[in-house]
């Protein structure tokens, strides 16, 4: 083995932890998963966002209509260019690629990274592709390294790895419980693939598979990435802090409003009032000793008319980082061609760098991958896209890049 992989894996954990956190904040405030975090979330200001934002990426650059291949062989036995461009459109139509994706663009600008498995069908599948799109919180990655982690049924391991025979201990606790499950790490480093499973800290005598990818079927693309990072920072990280304090100032605004409807009240100690038995309710009798002034309402002296002005200025801003108000549909009001074009040419500022990433990170992964696939599997003369041919991508971003040329 060229390299030592549990240090690898080892130095990818450590260098994802501090993104766990961020992520998971980012997922709370956007995609809610559990009663805890939804019974805490009062503003759904960035979620709607998040929401509106994901379906304009998934409309801007979604193949597969866009893709196109010119082929850059001549001769009398060069293939025609419009062979393998339906053939890869076909087989990415018939797929799950369209509901997969958007589960990443979600993922994109939420978490800034998203991961999208492409994995081969069986021989008959409607469609050559197989997509998954894996939770970041299972990947780690270095410059040339993917790791995946996943908890599984020792059975399900047996299955997908049938070459694999379990140590007898292993063996013995799937007898005693046929549900047990094994922590599995499937790493690719360069274009080598190692499945094992990762107990007692011995990788070696645990290994399940090895073999060899010509593509990278593990494909990360990123919404930006800073110098010397590995993961990326999407619209809602940044708008983060804005999120978490509107979050906040929407609680304190109800518990201020509850107050304002139950007020608070005060009452002499005169043993005649019950305070245990008091109940606010329209047409409520309450006695009170003679003498005694009885239950009087406590002004509170709080006055949240603030509250509003600070909550539309933070709703702007989120609304604004998450490109809410730079991307809503055309026809949200009428526009001369002259205001279309100005949009136009503002959206390819915004959008041009995160563009250009995508179509490196993930537009070109996913046809290359897709074309070796096919090839591989007789369907089309074999293509590649570092001398073969080159990817015309005509996607209406893209459309836009050539109209607005020179701009980024």
């Amino acid at each position: 083995m060229k390299y030592d992989l549990k240090q690898m894996y080892n130095r990818a954990l450590a260098l994802r932890e501090p993104w766990l956190k961020r992520w998971s904040d980012a997922r709370r405030y956007t995609m809610p998963t559990t009663d805890q975090d939804t019974a805490t979330l009062f503003d759904a200001t960035a979620s709607d966002a998040a929401d509106n934002l994901a379906a304009s990426m998934y409309s801007l650059l979604t193949p597969p209509e866009s893709l196109w291949l010119n082929l850059v062989r001549e001769g009398p036995e060069s293939p025609d260019p419009e062979i393998p461009t339906a053939v890869l459109r076909a087989n990415l139509n018939d797929s799950n690629f369209y509901t997969t994706i958007h589960q990443c663009y979600m993922d994109l600008v939420t978490l800034g990274t998203a991961c999208l498995f492409m994995a081969e069908s069986p021989i008959g599948a409607s469609s050559a592709f197989l997509f998954t799109s894996i939770p970041m919180s299972d990947i780690a990655i270095l410059p040339n390294a993917i790791f995946h982690t996943s908890t599984l049924m020792a059975t399900d391991i047996m299955d997908k790895y049938p070459t694999w025979t379990p140590p007898r201990e292993i063996r013995d606790r799937i007898r005693q419980n046929p549900e047990y499950k094994l922590p599995l790490v499937q790493s690719l480093v360069d274009s080598e693939f190692t499945a094992w499973i990762d107990v007692d800290g011995d990788l070696e005598n645990n290994i399940v598979s090895r073999g060899t990818f010509e593509t990278n079927p593990y494909i990360i693309f990123r919404w930006a990435v800073a110098s010397g990072e590995q993961y990326g920072y999407g619209p809602v990280l940044r708008a983060l802090p804005d999120i978490k304090t509107a979050n906040k100032v929407v609680e304190l605004v109800l518990k201020n409003a509850t107050i304002a409807v139950s007020g608070i009240w005060q009452a002499d100690d005169d043993g005649v009032i019950n305070l245990g038995n008091i109940n606010l309710t329209p047409g409520a009798i309450i006695p009170k000793a003679v003498g005694s002034t009885g239950l009087t309402p406590l002004a509170t002296g709080a006055n949240f008319d603030v509250s509003q002005i600070i909550l539309k200025d933070l709703r702007e801003r989120i609304r604004h980082t998450m490109l809410a108000d730079r991307l809503g549909l055309l026809s949200d009001k009428e526009m001369t061609a002259t205001e279309i074009m100005a949009r136009n040419t503002d959206m390819m500022r915004i959008l041009g760098a995160t563009y250009g990433r995508l179509l490196h990170e993930f537009i070109r992964p996913l046809c290359d991958r897709g074309l070796q696939i096919l090839s591989r599997r007789g369907v089309i003369d074999k293509i590649s896209l570092h001398s073969d041919a080159e990817l015309k991508y005509v996607a209406p971003i893209a459309r836009m890049v050539a109209d607005n040329d020179g701009l980024i």
